[in-house]
């Protein structure tokens, strides 16, 4: 599988978010991610789709619903333009409603996603009936924590149990975490700091793809 690497835009300079997000469209990044924090499901707040309306990219928008209710965000960043949304099993946690909120994301023409934290087992995952898994390898609400190593088997588990699936990786990856991934079985890989930090996000980027 083609590895992805998708540029999380939680440490751009928001005060000139357009020119972040065309400079990692040059730079070479597959995907733009938009975390959305409501205060409660995570301590921070962050974007909401009133926040982008005026946002432009040419890459697939990825929305990273770190919410209580994350049903009630799903139409305001579909008619923004996303093309995939993931919300956390932790907030959604019976089977039913994972499943009936898959449903929903696809019916509105994006791919599905669930997301769980590094202490959740991927038991938390009832349905494997979805476009992608997110493995968190940080406490999700900040951007520049320290990787989680222990969730590295939890992936490869879930490699090997579904061999097809996306799996998306986030949290503290750099050049160096970057391949303890990959060999784990994460064919998407999200990036905040070390690609909005870096002095050239090409050479970056380019080296978060190498395994």
């Amino acid at each position: 599988m083609k590895i992805l690497i998708t540029a999380s835009i939680l440490a751009a300079d928001l005060g000139h978010l357009q020119e972040e997000i065309e400079s990692v469209e040059k730079a070479g990044a597959d995907w733009i991610q938009v975390d959305v924090m409501d205060g409660h499901f995570v301590p921070n707040v962050s974007f909401d789709a009133s926040d982008l309306k005026g946002i432009r990219t040419k890459l697939p928008l990825d929305i990273h619903l770190m919410v209580t209710n994350p049903a009630e965000r799903i139409d305001a960043f579909v008619n923004l333009g996303a093309k995939h949304i993931t919300f956390h099993a932790e907030a959604v946690p019976k089977e039913k409603d994972q499943i009936a909120l898959v449903k929903m994301i696809r019916d509105k023409g994006c791919t599905a996603g669930i997301a769980i934290n590094p202490e959740t087992h991927q038991d938390a995952i009832h349905t494997m009936d979805l476009d992608m898994v997110l493995c968190m390898t940080v406490h999700p609400g900040f951007s520049g924590q320290k990787f989680i190593a222990d969730v590295l088997p939890k992936m490869k588990e879930i490699r090997q149990q579904h061999p097809d699936v996306m799996i998306q990786v986030d949290g503290g990856i750099d050049e160096k975490t970057a391949p303890l991934c990959i060999a784990a079985g994460a064919t998407n890989l999200v990036s905040a700091s070390a690609i909005f930090q870096a002095k050239d996000r090409a050479k970056m980027i380019a080296k978060l793809r190498e395994t």
